[in-house]
């Protein structure tokens, strides 16, 4: 498997990878591809591939946060053909090498559907088999019905960037992306 990590959409890659982003969440459930593209314009963002012989078997989208310290991963699909291989752990494991070692971040955050049902708790024991720790708050959004929790893995422990650890500092740091991201400037 090769990891690659680009900070811009590039033409090889993005649109075998947009495929798999399609496939694997609804449309109401991604963002418009005018957003994307308007994140990597506005801020720092990466777009992470897992890809053999040619094709895009796992791919995520991710930005800087909290001071430029702290990756938000926004998306990760695995193609369908490919999931239950571990793939998707290589990709999280390879994202959190790269955020280590080039780029020295403080931490990983994510979000995920704080509701209960065996999806949602299906992806956040994902999460926790790769090493992120789930908080208690629960975070209500005005434009998605389902409140999320945020989820973390601290790659600095010399750092204090968890705040109390229940997740609303997470939060803050979670919604200054989102907003830069549908910002209109």
């Amino acid at each position: 498997m090769m990891f690659t990590t680009l900070n811009e959409l590039d033409n090889t890659l993005w649109p075998l990878a947009k495929k798999l982003y399609e496939q694997s969440f609804p449309k109401e459930g991604r963002k418009p591809d005018a957003i994307i593209n308007g994140m990597f314009r506005k801020m720092p963002c990466f777009f992470h591939t897992l890809s053999e012989d040619g094709t895009v078997d796992a791919m995520a989208l991710s930005g800087l946060t909290g001071g430029g310290k702290i990756l938000l991963i926004d998306y990760i699909a695995v193609s369908e053909q490919r999931r239950g291989e571990g793939i998707g752990s290589q990709l999280i494991q390879a994202i959190t090498e790269w955020a280590q070692k080039v780029m020295f971040l403080d931490g990983l955050l994510i979000e995920v559907e704080s509701e209960p049902t065996p999806t949602n708790e299906q992806r956040v024991r994902f999460w926790e088999r790769n090493g992120f720790t789930i908080t208690d708050y629960e975070h209500p959004y005005i434009w998605v019905p389902e409140p999320y929790r945020a989820m973390y893995k601290q790659l600095n422990q010399e750092t204090a960037w968890l705040g109390d650890g229940s997740g609303k500092k997470l939060f803050r740091y979670i919604t200054s992306f989102h907003e830069k991201a549908y910002s209109k400037k």
